[in-house]
Order: structure tokens, then sequence, then C-alpha cells
């Protein structure tokens, strides 16, 4: 009831023509790995009082999921419009990459060929070929290679668009600012570890709440970088003419965040503010898809929304509430899987493909501070049963269902319990019927180029079986 009515007043004050925002300018702040841990979303570690003051004048999403857990897998879906599966674009990061098919046109192109300008001042990430002046103006001057994402809080690169309608993305580091949240022990923090709150998921062990509370630190500088990019936009006379969409890719880089399809991986804040403050104040509680960022970028342009794009313009006069979200992990790095994900209203559906593997198989992380202190508790018989079964392929179920409104953490799996059958069932089907009508090429082994070369990249410390065909030719 409260989604009716806050949508109807949005319905009311933005009509499906969009009129007024055509004009407007379309800003995405775009940040890496970084969870909604902010005022806005009830969040108090920290305070958040220039994203805060975003969602004051916009509208806040409080149930946005991405379509992966995992960087250039959502970047590449989202700058398409399609979910990654669709087009070969789910495994991070593709060694092998091809062109998009013809008909796939991503949407920067869509907005420079309609004469704006259009420029992205960091990180891409995506596993397609392309020509970067395809996608972005030429004209338009980086402030370079930061690394670092908005070095100094510096926003002065803004100046030269003066004059200019554009459609642009400015990069935050978020969860790796200083490193991946967890990735050292100790980090530095505003917030004192012993005060944060550790999920049943992990043990409450120094580490794990250092690594907490370095990632509210990481969300407290990010909102001074988005506090930054606001002035840069009054100062330069964009405010008043620019609509801002701030979200970021995934969520915060923990162990069973990032890479995974619980909600801690998927679920990200999500603010749209308008120039004219329209839907101010607005908070919606529907489900909604990284993609669909893509799909009302363009509308809110008055720009066409190509067939090939598969998202939803939230603020279409005839949107219909969505009844679930896709999510999909496939390969990240040398860590082969597959994982697909249902989130509907009140549960959260997952399906493992691959349980002959370790939910925590060696990956990139595996020096991380975090990694090595559940590895080594893992060693030592301290972790719960819940805990040690992440280390365990034997304990990994080949389907999972949690009722997130009795459960948020997801630690007690319904898939086996007889009284929710017909849920299990029901987001099974969900499942299986996505993957048909897309044909979701998450179904395709691995050629072994892309393996061989995550292989020798690797220099062979691997664990998958994928890439034993490689360690046997080594012998």
């Amino acid at each position: 009831m409260r989604f009716l009515f806050a949508f109807l007043a949005v319905c009311f004050l933005l009509p499906v023509s969009h009129a007024a925002e055509n004009q407007a300018n379309i800003l995405w702040i775009y940040v890496d790995d970084m969870s909604d841990w902010m005022g806005c979303y009830g969040h108090d570690a920290v305070a958040t009082p220039n994203i805060d003051s975003l969602a004051k004048d916009g509208v806040l999403f409080e149930n946005a999921h991405m379509p992966s857990p995992v960087c250039s897998s959502t970047r590449s879906a989202l700058i398409t419009g399609t979910m990654q599966t669709t087009h070969g674009l789910h495994r991070h990061r593709t060694m092998v990459k091809k062109p998009l098919p013809k008909n796939v046109i991503p949407i920067p192109t869509l907005f420079l060929n309609a004469g704006y300008t259009t420029f992205n001042e960091e990180k891409e990430d995506y596993n397609f070929t392309y020509k970067r002046e395809d996608l972005y103006s030429a004209d338009f001057e980086r402030p370079g290679k930061m690394r670092g994402h908005l070095v100094g809080n510096d926003v002065s690169f803004l100046e030269q668009l003066k004059g200019k309608k554009f459609f642009g993305q400015i990069q935050l580091k978020g969860g790796k600012i200083g490193g991946e949240s967890g990735s050292k022990y100790p980090s530095e923090s505003r917030v004192d570890a012993k005060d944060v709150t550790v999920p049943a998921h992990y043990p409450d062990t120094p580490v794990i709440r250092d690594a907490i509370a370095r990632h509210y630190e990481q969300v407290a500088q990010t909102d001074e970088q988005v506090g930054a990019i606001v002035a840069g936009l009054k100062e330069y006379g964009f405010w008043e003419n620019t609509i801002v969409i701030f979200f970021t890719d995934h969520g915060s880089p923990l162990p069973r965040s990032k890479q995974f399809l619980y909600e801690e991986g998927t679920k990200v804040p999500l603010i749209v503010r308008f120039p004219d403050k329209k839907g101010a104040g607005t908070t919606r509680s529907d489900l909604v898809n990284g993609i669909d960022i893509s799909a009302t970028t363009l509308a809110l342009a008055g720009l066409e929304i190509p067939e090939t794009v598969e998202g939803h313009d939230l603020f279409a006069e005839d949107y219909q509430e969505q009844s679930h979200v896709i999510t999909a992990r496939d390969r990240c790095g040398i860590a082969v899987d597959r994982i697909r994900g249902i989130r509907t209203e009140r549960f959260r559906y997952i399906r493992n493909y691959f349980t002959d593997r370790a939910f925590y198989q060696s990956q990139y992380r595996d020096n991380f501070a975090t990694i090595l202190e559940l590895r080594k508790l893992n060693k030592e018989g301290k972790l719960t049963p819940l805990q040690a079964s992440y280390h365990d392929a034997e304990s990994r179920p080949e389907e999972e269902l949690y009722d997130m409104d009795t459960d948020p953490d997801q630690v007690n799996n319904l898939a086996t319990d007889p009284a929710f059958s017909a849920e299990l069932k029901r987001h099974r089907n969900i499942l299986e019927s996505w993957i048909s009508s897309t044909g979701d090429q998450g179904q395709e082994p691995e050629n072994e180029e892309e393996l061989r070369r995550v292989f020798d990249g690797a220099k062979g410390k691997v664990e998958a079986p994928e890439y034993d065909f490689l360690k046997k030719a080594k012998e």
C-alpha cells in the first residue's frame, strides 16, 4: 500500500513524456563495491549528509538489486541495458572479448547519436570490445588515469561542459578506498569496531569487526565526494538543470557480499534527484533491477528505448511493479562457478549449479585479512556449522530459500522445509522459465582459450576442475 501511494504520487508528478526532463543533463554517480549503509537507508554509524540530501530532494529506491554481484558483469549489463547473460558478458573479467551484436547499442552511444556530449571520467570495465570514441565524446578531456577516482575531491573537469547538454558518469571508489574492505587488518575508521553489528554468518572477531567498521569509513568518505560533486555542479551552473542518479555496482567487498547472490551482494542504494525536486522525499519499495537505470535514463532524456534494452522505465505512466528480479554470478577471476538468484517481495531463492566446490573457493581475495581469518578459524574448528559450511563443498546446497521478512541475514535455508515446498517450486519455475526464454549463456561451458588465459595469468595457481586439462598438459 505504501508503494501504491508513493507510486501514484510520482506518476502524477512525472508523466510518461518526461517533457521537462528532456532538456536536462543526466549524471550517473557510479560507486564501486559499496552497500547502502547510509543515513537515508536507516544506518547511523556514520553521517552521510550529502547522500541523505540527495534522497531528501529526490526519489529513493529501497529494493534495488544489481544483475550481478561483481564489477565488470554489472557494468556490462548497465551500459547495454541488458542482462549480462544475454550476450555473453557474464564472466568477470572476460579474457577473450567480442564485439556486441550490431543491434545492441550502448547507452552512451545512443546519447552521443542524439547530440549529447557523453563522458566517463574513470572506470569502464566492460566485457566486450569497443572503440571508446563510439561511446564517449572525443573532445571531453578526462582528468587522467587517477586509479583513486576523484583525487582530492577535484571536480574542476566539469567546467568544460558549460554550454553543452551532457550524459556523463563520475566513478567513485567506494568500498575500494584505501584498499577493499577487509583486505587489511587493522584498518582506519572513524567507527569503533566494538560498536558494529556482526551478522550471524560471520564469526564475531576483531578482524571481521574491523572490516565492517572500515566499510562504514569508506561510505563516509564517499559521501564527502558526493558533496564535492554537488558543489561542483552548483559552481559551474549545472545543478538546476541536471538529473542526478546515484547508485553502486554491487554490495561491499566483505566475504559473503561481493561475488555472491545474497542480499548484501546485490542490494544497492539508488537515488534519482530531479532539478525541480519532483517526487522529492518519495520512497519506493518495489523491486528494481539495475538495468532499469539504463532504460529510465534514456526515457528521462526523451530518447527511444531500443527493443534490445531489457530494463524498464521506472517513471513511466504505465509502469507496473515487477514481481521479481533476476541476479546471476559466473566465473569471477580464477573462481569458476555458476549461481542464479531470484528476489521476490518476500523471498530470496538461490540456485547453486556447481556444488562440487566450496562456496569460498580460491580467488583473488585469498590473502585478504577477512578470508585468512575465516580459513584459520575453520581449520581450528572454531566456526559455527553455518560458517563452516561455506568452506566445505559437501555442505553446499543445490538450492537455497530465505524468508526475508523473518530472516534478513539469510542464515536459515528453507529449501528442505516441507512448509515452503510451494514457494520453492514457484521460485524454481521462475528461474527455469527465465533461463529458457532469455537463452542464459551461462549454460554453456567456458571455452578452452578463455580458461587457458586465466590459467596463465594466475600462473597455474587455480583450484577449479575446469583447469585440470591445463594442469595435465604441464605434467
